[in-house]
Protein backbone atom coordinates (compact mmCIF):
# COMPACT_ATOMS: atom_id res chain seq x y z
CA UNK A 1 0.00 0.00 0.00
CA UNK A 2 1.29 3.43 -0.95
CA UNK A 3 1.22 6.02 1.81
CA UNK A 4 1.78 9.48 0.44
CA UNK A 5 2.55 12.43 2.68
CA UNK A 6 1.50 15.79 1.35
CA UNK A 7 4.17 18.41 0.97
CA UNK A 8 3.74 21.55 3.04
CA UNK A 9 2.68 23.61 0.01
CA UNK A 10 -0.01 21.16 -1.18
CA UNK A 11 -3.41 22.42 -0.07
CA UNK A 12 -6.87 20.95 -0.36
CA UNK A 13 -9.36 22.96 -2.41
CA UNK A 14 -11.12 23.90 0.84
CA UNK A 15 -7.99 25.71 2.10
CA UNK A 16 -7.81 28.14 -0.82
CA UNK A 17 -8.80 31.67 0.13
CA UNK A 18 -12.42 32.28 -0.96
CA UNK A 19 -12.55 34.75 -3.82
CA UNK A 20 -14.87 37.07 -1.87
CA UNK A 21 -12.18 37.55 0.80
CA UNK A 22 -9.43 37.84 -1.80
CA UNK A 23 -11.42 40.51 -3.64
CA UNK A 24 -12.33 42.51 -0.51
CA UNK A 25 -8.65 42.82 0.44
CA UNK A 26 -8.02 44.23 -3.01
CA UNK A 27 -10.73 46.86 -2.57
CA UNK A 28 -8.78 48.53 0.25
CA UNK A 29 -5.77 48.90 -2.02
CA UNK A 30 -7.69 50.07 -5.10
CA UNK A 31 -7.04 53.78 -4.55
CA UNK A 32 -3.28 53.30 -4.33
CA UNK A 33 -3.32 50.97 -7.32
CA UNK A 34 -5.20 53.59 -9.32
CA UNK A 35 -2.45 56.13 -8.69
CA UNK A 36 0.21 53.61 -9.72
CA UNK A 37 -1.74 52.64 -12.84
CA UNK A 38 -1.96 56.29 -13.89
CA UNK A 39 1.80 56.63 -13.53
CA UNK A 40 2.36 53.54 -15.66
CA UNK A 41 -0.08 54.54 -18.39
CA UNK A 42 2.39 56.81 -20.15
CA UNK A 43 5.05 54.12 -20.13
CA UNK A 44 2.63 51.55 -21.56
CA UNK A 45 1.80 53.88 -24.46
CA UNK A 46 5.51 54.16 -25.23
CA UNK A 47 5.81 50.38 -25.61
CA UNK A 48 6.18 48.99 -29.12
CA UNK A 49 2.85 48.09 -30.71
CA UNK A 50 2.07 44.36 -30.83
CA UNK A 51 2.80 43.17 -34.39
CA UNK A 52 0.30 40.33 -33.94
CA UNK A 53 -2.59 42.49 -32.68
CA UNK A 54 -4.58 41.80 -35.86
CA UNK A 55 -4.89 38.12 -34.82
CA UNK A 56 -6.98 38.88 -31.74
CA UNK A 57 -9.48 38.16 -30.36
CA UNK A 58 -9.36 34.46 -31.20
CA UNK A 59 -12.06 31.80 -30.93
CA UNK A 60 -12.67 30.40 -27.44
CA UNK A 61 -12.23 26.63 -27.13
CA UNK A 62 -15.46 25.52 -25.41
CA UNK A 63 -13.80 22.34 -24.12
CA UNK A 64 -12.21 24.35 -21.32
CA UNK A 65 -14.89 25.70 -19.01
CA UNK A 66 -15.00 26.68 -15.37
CA UNK A 67 -17.81 27.00 -12.86
CA UNK A 68 -17.00 30.50 -11.68
CA UNK A 69 -16.81 34.03 -13.10
CA UNK A 70 -13.62 35.40 -14.60
CA UNK A 71 -11.32 37.34 -12.29
CA UNK A 72 -11.30 41.06 -13.04
CA UNK A 73 -8.57 41.90 -15.57
CA UNK A 74 -6.95 44.57 -13.38
CA UNK A 75 -6.64 42.05 -10.53
CA UNK A 76 -5.37 39.23 -12.75
CA UNK A 77 -2.87 41.53 -14.44
CA UNK A 78 -1.53 43.14 -11.30
CA UNK A 79 -1.78 40.63 -8.44
CA UNK A 80 0.51 37.81 -9.45
CA UNK A 81 3.86 36.12 -9.01
CA UNK A 82 6.71 36.81 -11.37
CA UNK A 83 9.69 35.92 -9.21
CA UNK A 84 12.11 36.90 -11.96
CA UNK A 85 11.23 40.50 -11.04
CA UNK A 86 10.87 40.14 -7.26
CA UNK A 87 8.84 38.60 -4.49
CA UNK A 88 5.97 41.04 -4.03
CA UNK A 89 2.49 40.53 -5.42
CA UNK A 90 2.49 44.03 -6.90
CA UNK A 91 4.94 43.04 -9.59
CA UNK A 92 3.40 44.80 -12.61
CA UNK A 93 5.64 47.87 -12.32
CA UNK A 94 8.86 45.83 -12.08
CA UNK A 95 7.79 43.63 -14.99
CA UNK A 96 7.68 46.69 -17.27
CA UNK A 97 11.45 46.18 -17.63
CA UNK A 98 10.84 42.95 -19.60
CA UNK A 99 11.64 43.66 -23.26
CA UNK A 100 9.17 41.51 -25.18
CA UNK A 101 10.23 42.62 -28.66
CA UNK A 102 12.40 41.43 -30.26
CA UNK A 103 12.07 37.97 -28.70
CA UNK A 104 13.13 34.61 -30.04
CA UNK A 105 12.29 31.07 -29.02
CA UNK A 106 14.94 28.39 -29.38
CA UNK A 107 13.77 24.82 -29.98
CA UNK A 108 16.53 22.23 -29.94
CA UNK A 109 17.39 18.81 -28.61
CA UNK A 110 15.87 15.61 -29.93
CA UNK A 111 13.90 17.14 -32.81
CA UNK A 112 14.16 16.76 -36.59
CA UNK A 113 13.77 20.49 -37.19
CA UNK A 114 15.61 22.47 -34.50
CA UNK A 115 15.16 26.20 -34.92
CA UNK A 116 15.29 29.62 -33.40
CA UNK A 117 12.20 31.57 -34.37
CA UNK A 118 11.00 35.11 -33.81
CA UNK A 119 8.04 35.11 -31.40
CA UNK A 120 5.80 37.00 -33.82
CA UNK A 121 6.51 34.54 -36.64
CA UNK A 122 5.83 31.67 -34.25
CA UNK A 123 2.51 33.16 -33.12
CA UNK A 124 1.44 33.66 -36.74
CA UNK A 125 2.38 30.07 -37.61
CA UNK A 126 0.30 28.52 -34.82
CA UNK A 127 -3.44 27.82 -34.52
CA UNK A 128 -4.38 30.32 -31.79
CA UNK A 129 -7.27 29.68 -29.42
CA UNK A 130 -8.59 31.01 -26.15
CA UNK A 131 -9.09 28.76 -23.13
CA UNK A 132 -10.47 29.63 -19.72
CA UNK A 133 -8.46 28.26 -16.82
CA UNK A 134 -8.62 28.38 -13.07
CA UNK A 135 -5.19 28.90 -11.57
CA UNK A 136 -4.50 28.03 -7.95
CA UNK A 137 -1.37 29.28 -6.28
CA UNK A 138 0.44 27.35 -3.57
CA UNK A 139 0.02 30.50 -1.46
CA UNK A 140 -3.73 29.78 -1.14
CA UNK A 141 -5.20 32.13 -3.73
CA UNK A 142 -6.58 31.54 -7.17
CA UNK A 143 -7.98 33.26 -10.21
CA UNK A 144 -10.01 32.35 -13.27
CA UNK A 145 -8.68 33.88 -16.47
CA UNK A 146 -8.82 33.54 -20.23
CA UNK A 147 -5.57 32.40 -21.81
CA UNK A 148 -4.75 32.88 -25.47
CA UNK A 149 -2.13 30.65 -27.01
CA UNK A 150 -1.73 27.49 -29.02
CA UNK A 151 -1.76 23.77 -28.23
CA UNK A 152 1.74 22.44 -27.57
CA UNK A 153 0.98 19.69 -30.09
CA UNK A 154 1.07 22.29 -32.88
CA UNK A 155 4.60 23.28 -31.85
CA UNK A 156 5.67 19.63 -31.62
CA UNK A 157 4.25 18.99 -35.11
CA UNK A 158 6.34 21.90 -36.39
CA UNK A 159 9.67 20.69 -34.95
CA UNK A 160 8.96 16.94 -35.17
CA UNK A 161 10.43 15.28 -32.06
CA UNK A 162 12.54 12.18 -32.70
CA UNK A 163 11.25 8.78 -31.63
CA UNK A 164 13.90 8.73 -28.91
CA UNK A 165 12.54 11.92 -27.28
CA UNK A 166 10.64 11.22 -24.06
CA UNK A 167 10.11 14.60 -22.41
CA UNK A 168 9.54 18.24 -23.23
CA UNK A 169 11.76 20.66 -21.30
CA UNK A 170 10.85 24.35 -21.25
CA UNK A 171 13.38 26.87 -19.97
CA UNK A 172 12.88 30.57 -19.24
CA UNK A 173 15.16 33.43 -20.12
CA UNK A 174 18.12 34.14 -17.84
CA UNK A 175 18.90 37.83 -17.97
CA UNK A 176 19.61 39.35 -14.57
CA UNK A 177 20.20 42.83 -15.96
CA UNK A 178 16.44 43.41 -16.43
CA UNK A 179 15.12 40.67 -14.15
CA UNK A 180 16.66 41.42 -10.73
CA UNK A 181 14.79 38.61 -8.98
CA UNK A 182 17.03 36.18 -10.85
CA UNK A 183 19.88 37.30 -8.60
CA UNK A 184 18.16 35.71 -5.60
CA UNK A 185 19.98 32.66 -4.24
CA UNK A 186 16.88 30.69 -3.21
CA UNK A 187 15.72 29.83 -6.75
CA UNK A 188 17.63 27.98 -9.40
CA UNK A 189 17.60 30.09 -12.57
CA UNK A 190 16.72 29.80 -15.33
CA UNK A 191 13.37 28.29 -14.36
CA UNK A 192 12.75 24.89 -15.95
CA UNK A 193 9.50 22.92 -16.46
CA UNK A 194 9.17 19.41 -17.80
Amino acid sequence: MLIRSKRGWELPESAATPESIFMSRRTMMAAGAGIAATALAGRAEAQVADPTADLYPVTRNATYTVDRPLTAEDVAGNYNNFYEFGGSKQIARAAQALPIRPWTVKIDGLVEKPQTIDIDKLIRAMPLEERVYRFRCVEAWGMTVPWTGFPIKALMDMVQPLGSARYLRMETFDTQSWAPGMRSPWYSWPYVEG
